[in-house]
Order: structure tokens, then C-alpha cells, then sequence
């Protein structure tokens, strides 16, 4: 629906779209400070599948192990450390304790890249950058895997799956890379990712979630996910009431960075009310199927602090979802 694609960006008379705005550099992301506040936090899901490096995350592995899972009988090749004596003096038969194997979680961002995030100031990009390179340093912090997944009207494939904190540098790096691409796809880009049929875990989305497909349709790619999901949707306070942003009235250009030509729109009262209610069924639709999925829905304000935001959301430390 246009009346919620489009970003409001003042213009007198019809013109080009205006020049976008340039990502955060390297030096801005790479912030010590920023990324020290992060180690606290963690990321925790369910349950990894198994067949991952060992690590964190809890997963039906059985094998290595500190947290005891069951028994089994004991055949030939087993440790005999493991064998439970006090069960053998009790029925005759040997039996070994099965520990519950934690490995790595994998993670995958898709990370929203298109037009329009570039086009405000400040630009939503730079909460995106920041937003997607904190949590990739709390991933990587705690032994996870990271895989980054651009998208604009298709989906890139940046890496599947970097670890180790000396990769952060290399995330950041690839942020510091964005300029703006074409237009926002994330219906296709969310089927495209499923069709990958990559090791389950937990996928990130990191977008303003607006698509010319709509919501419904962007609501079905992530149905089509048989990972955990959190959504990252990066707004601004107006998206949801537009009488606060300061040059909305009277006859004005609407530009979103995607189309070659500003919109002339007139705002009237019913406009407003037409449009406030196209963004409720908007951000309704997208929290039902958070509330339905179980999962994580948080909203980043790209004019306010990322980190501040990024510690309500961690709340006493974990994310579990």
C-alpha cells in the first residue's frame, strides 16, 4: 500500500530524488565503547539443530556434555567412564550416562539495504548497521555463527557462516559496505532464503518490513522459515502518527528514494485518517504473527540510540526465543 511506502521528504516543486545518504563508516560501527555495553547480553533459542560445532546452545545431540540427559544400555565401544555403577549393583546390567551435547546456534541476518532506508536524516540505515552488528557481536561472542544476507529486490548471499569474535571486524566491514540498492523485496528475498535449506537457527530481520507486496505477503515468507525469527523493524515515531513530522501539510512531494518521481499529495484530514489506519492493520498484522510464531518483535527507533534501545530489549541479559 503506498500511503505507508512511501518516506516524507518535502519538496517545492517537482524534482529528481533527492541525494541519499551515505551508511556508517567502518570507524562509526567499530565502536569500543558501543560494543563492550554488549557483552552482558546473549541469544538463546529452544533448541539448535544438531550438527554444529560444540558451544552454547542446547540441541537433542547426546555426546559431550556437562548437563546429564539419560541412560542407555552399554554396548561394546562405549566409555566405560560413563558406565553407572550404582545402577549395575542395583539390577545386574550396565548402563551409561548420556549427556545432552550443546553446540553452535547459527545465525542469519537479512539485512534491509534498499533505497528507501537512505533516503531520511538521519537515514534508517545507520540504525540497521548498528542494530546488526551489535547483535552479530553478541552472537559471535557467545560461539554462534553468523551469516549475512543483504537483500534490496533479490537477496545477496555476503557469507552463510563466519565465528569467532575475530570475524566482528569482518561484519563490520560488509556494513560499512552498504550504499543503497533498488527497491525493497522482502517477500521474495524471505522465499529465497528458504529455499536454501540452510542449518536451523535463528534469523534475524532487520528491515522496516514496507514491501510493495504487502504485508500478508511478506507475512507468508516468514511462514515459509522453519527457524526461530526475530524482527527488527527499524521506524521513526511519525511512521505511525505523521502529524509529528513538521512538514506534512498543505500540498507537498513525497519521495522514497525507489521511484523515479516524487508523488504530489494533498493531506487533508481524511488522508491522515485513512493513512493511520492502513499503518494499524500494518503493524497489526505483523505483531499477530510474532504473538502466533513465538517470535521476537522489537521496534528500533532510528532516531534515538541503538544501544539504549538494543538494553530494554535484553532486558535481564538473554533473549530467549
Amino acid at each position: 500500500m503506498m500511503l505507508f511506502r512511501r518516506r516524507p521528504r518535502v519538496a517545492a516543486a517537482p524534482a529528481a530524488v533527492s541525494g541519499l545518504a551515505d551508511p556508517l563508516t567502518f570507524e562509526a560501527l567499530f565502536d569500543p565503547t558501543f560494543l563492550a555495553a554488549l557483552r552482558p547480553f546473549s541469544l538463546r533459542i529452544s533448541r539448535a539443530q544438531k550438527g554444529g560445532r560444540l558451544a552454547e546452545q542446547r540441541t537433542n545431540a547426546r555426546g559431550q556434555g556437562a548437563e546429564f540427559a539419560d541412560f542407555k544400555p552399554y554396548v561394546a565401544g562405549d566409555d566405560l567412564r560413563a558406565i553407572d555403577w550404582n545402577v549395575y549393583r542395583r539390577l545386574g546390567r550396565l548402563f551409561v550416562r548420556v549427556f545432552e551435547e550443546s553446540q553452535d546456534m547459527p545465525v542469519y541476518f537479512l539485512v534491509d539495504r534498499s533505497r528507501s532506508l537512505f533516503v531520511e536524516r538521519p537515514p534508517r540505515i545507520h540504525a540497521a548497521q548498528e542494530a546488526t552488528l551489535a547483535l552479530a557481536a553478541v552472537a559471535l561472542d557467545q560461539h554462534d555463527s553468523v551469516g549475512l544476507f543483504p537483500f534490496s529486490d533479490t537477496l545477496e548471499i555476503e557469507f552463510r557462516a563466519v565465528s569467532g569474535k575475530g570475524n566482528l571486524a569482518r561484519v563490520a566491514h560488509s556494513l560499512a559496505g552498504y550504499s543503497a540498492l533498488q527497491g525493497t523485496g522482502l517477500a521474495a528475498a524471505l522465499a529465497h532464503l528458504a529455499g536454501l535449506r540452510l542449518r536451523q537457527g535463528l534469523v534475524i530481520v532487520v528491515s522496516d518490513f514496507f514491501d510493495e507486496a504487502g504485508i500478508e505477503s511478506v507475512v507468508r515468507g516468514l511462514e515459509q522459515l522453519p527457524h526461530r525469527l526475530l524482527l527488527v523493524q527499524i521506524v521513526k515515531a511519525y511512521d505511525a502518527d505523521p502529524e509529528r513530522h513538521p512538514d506534512l501539510s498543505g500540498d507537498i512531494l513525497l519521495e522514497d528514494g525507489e521511484h523515479a518521481q516524487p508523488t504530489s499529495v494533498t493531506i487533508t484530514p481524511d488522508l491522515m485518517a485513512r493513512y493511520k489506519a492502513a499503518y494499524r492493520r500494518f503493524t497489526d498484522a505483523l505483531s499477530e504473527f510474532a504473538r502466533t510464531r513465538g517470535a521476537g518483535l522489537v521496534q528500533i527507533d532510528a532516531d534515538k540510540p541503538v544501544r539504549d534501545q538494543l538494553s530494554a530489549l535484553f532486558g535481564d541479559g538473554a533473549v530467549k526465543l
